[in-house]
């Protein structure tokens, strides 16, 4: 991501922090068809934000599968320019106006992300809702090409330009 933005905008400041800050369920356990981890890495996630705050800069936070989950339960009035989601399983509300955030909210799906048969429910605290990629979600919509759920910062390839480009506050640049 840092090698694309510096290609995209030579000398541009941007720092790109990678954060896992909270036990991630796994890929195939009843913790993932869950928020609880979620929560708890939204609690953790939400301090990193305020620091990174305090130091002048506006953040972006680019959130993948089940990352897309914990930036949901941490967005309401997180001070944020944009949150990015790509191949999300849901964000736990039916809309982007339940984030309760004043961030752009952006999603992209690449063609060949298995992510896409994930069913797009939540009741009785299991699933994740609406999908944000979805036409009556909310978010603005971002290329994120033809690859699978792991090929989203493949360099080269159109969703990590957008990513770039969002992180970098170049929205008018982004392609749908």
């Amino acid at each position: 991501l840092y090698a694309e933005a510096e290609r995209l905008s030579p000398g541009s400041r941007l720092a790109v922090i990678a954060w896992l800050g909270y036990p991630a369920p796994a890929t195939i356990s009843p913790a993932v068809l869950t928020t609880g981890r979620a929560d708890q890495g939204a609690r953790a996630l939400r301090p990193l934000v305020t620091w990174l705050n305090s130091r002048g800069d506006g953040v972006a936070l680019l959130c993948h599968s089940y990352g897309s989950v914990v930036c949901g339960r941490a967005a309401k009035g997180l001070d944020v320019t944009d949150i990015a989601v790509f191949g999300s399983p849901g964000m736990a509300v039916s809309s982007a106006s339940g984030l309760h955030t004043g961030a752009r909210l952006w999603a992209g799906r690449a063609s060949g992300d298995w992510m896409r048969y994930a069913p797009n429910v939540r009741m009785l605290g299991v699933g994740f809702g609406a999908d944000p990629a979805g036409a009556g979600f909310g978010a603005r919509r971002f290329a994120a090409g033809d690859g699978g759920h792991g090929d989203y910062l493949r360099p080269g390839g159109v969703a990590l330009r957008n990513l770039a480009l969002i992180a970098l506050g170049r929205t008018g640049d982004v392609t749908r």
